[in-house]
Order: structure tokens, then C-alpha cells, then sequence
């Protein structure tokens, strides 16, 4: 995340400094921060006063929370709309995520990809590195989906959800599942895994018996689209990257 950091010849600033520039704090309190074991530099506990660091490379947590490096990279969350392409471009003249970008000169990517049909959060950035962990199913990244299917959904359904369903590709692992409402003709149901399989939580709700009528994507690992409006972006909080940039080990 960019922020203006004035360092020395070396690259480096004083670490006190560097939190209260970041909004950790005030100076003074970042000091006392410091002095009573809160901060951590690369795994280790920093409590002399003075210290330097290198504002771009180095892993810095305070009160055990991440402070993201500074980076010229960027970590956007789009609502991404109903019928929009997970592309840059469309070769169909389909709205894709560049329509959404407004005069943003990054050149961004998506993090894995949202059906056409299905709306919700999506992440952007141009850091590579994390858009590929995040997006591998090594790192088991979990995806919270609200569904709308059609029919009631017994809590024998939840079960057999849970206890995994095997598909033309393969078995699915859900780690949670809970019904939000249901009714004789439709309920909507909340569904939590780690996997990103093309339309997976469409067929795997389809090999249930309920076929999805409309699907949104509501959180990406710990980050929650919230109240964030359909077609509108964000930035991460310094706060939500540095959950992300530790659960990939970055």
C-alpha cells in the first residue's frame, strides 16, 4: 500500500516513526508501544528506540496485528454486479471489471473470478505474488457465498452439505454451511469453502437438489463486502491487508 515515506540514504527509518507515520499512533505512544514488547520485526520484539527498518521489506506487527510494507502495489474490493464479465476486456462488448475502474492507471488483475452471473466481492491488484496465493488452493483461502435456491432445504441437505458431495471433478469440502431463511419455494442458504472450481457452488448446490437462482459472494478470507454498494471499489484497510498478507505468508 503506497503511503510517503521519507527514509535515509540507506532506505531505512526509524521504527517509531514509521508507526506513527502509518497511523499506529502517535509518536509517543509508539514509543511506548515499543518499550513494553507490542512490536515485532521480523519475529522479533523490538524495544530499543532508535531502531531502524527497511519500511518495504520488513514484517512489522503490532499487538500481534500486521502493518502491511510500504508498496507502489494496490489491494482493491469491487461488488462486482450481476452480469458483468471477471475480465478486462470482452471481445463480446460485455461490461467487464475495466468499466468499473474509473481513471485508475494501475494495470490490475482480478483474484480468482466471479461466474458472469454471480455478483459480489472480488479482489483487484497488480501484486502478483498475492493474487496467486490467495487465489491457489494451497493456501486454502475460505469463500463465503449467500445463495438463493429454489425449493425448502431440509437439515438432512446442510448434512449431506457437510459431509461433502462429490462432483463430475471431484469431492467438495464445505467447511460450514447454515440455511438464512427458507420457504416452500425458495431458501438461501450461506456456504463457506476454500476451493475455486468453475461454478462450483452452483453445481454443487444443483447435485443437492436446489438449483441457485441468484448467487453473491459476501466474504474473501477474513474481508467482508459489507454495506459496499453493487459496481463501486474500495481500498483494504491497512488493518484488512495485513490479515490477507499473513494468512499467504507474504
Amino acid at each position: 500500500m503506497t503511503r510517503e515515506i521519507a527514509v535515509d540514504e540507506d532506505g531505512l527509518i526509524r521504527l517509531q516513526k514509521l508507526l506513527a507515520t502509518s497511523g499506529v499512533a502517535s509518536r509517543r505512544k509508539c514509543e511506548e508501544l515499543m518499550l513494553e514488547g507490542e512490536v515485532e520485526v521480523d519475529g522479533e520484539v523490538v524495544t530499543r528506540l532508535g531502531t531502524k527498518v527497511d519500511p518495504r521489506t520488513a514484517v512489522i506487527k503490532v499487538s500481534g496485528k500486521r502493518l502491511p510494507p510500504v508498496s507502489d502495489h494496490v489491494y482493491l474490493v469491487l461488488n462486482k454486479p450481476r452480469g458483468v464479465v471477471s475480465t478486462m476486456s470482452d471481445p463480446e462488448g460485455r461490461k467487464t471489471l475495466t468499466d468499473f475502474l474509473g481513471n485508475r492507471r494501475e494495470r490490475l488483475f482480478h483474484v480468482g473470478r466471479l461466474d458472469t452471473d454471480t455478483s459480489g466481492l472480488l479482489l483487484l491488484t497488480n501484486d502478483g505474488e498475492f493474487a496467486h496465493r490467495m487465489a491457489h488452493p494451497s493456501f486454502e483461502v475460505e469463500k463465503t457465498y449467500v445463495a438463493e435456491v429454489a425449493g425448502r432445504l431440509a437439515k438432512g441437505t446442510v448434512a449431506d452439505l457437510l459431509a461433502g458431495v462429490t462432483l463430475e471433478d471431484g469431492p467438495v469440502q464445505v467447511r460450514r454451511a447454515r440455511v438464512i431463511d427458507t420457504a416452500a419455494e425458495k431458501s438461501i442458504i450461506e456456504l463457506v469453502i476454500h476451493e475455486g472450481r468453475n461454478r462450483i457452488v452452483r453445481r454443487l448446490l444443483d447435485q443437492v437438489g436446489h438449483p441457485v437462482r441468484q448467487l453473491s459472494r459476501t466474504k474473501f478470507g477474513p474481508i467482508e463486502l459489507g454495506t459496499l454498494s453493487g459496481g463501486t471499489l474500495r481500498e483494504l484497510s491497512d488493518d484488512e491487508l495485513g490479515q490477507l498478507l499473513d494468512l499467504v505468508g507474504l
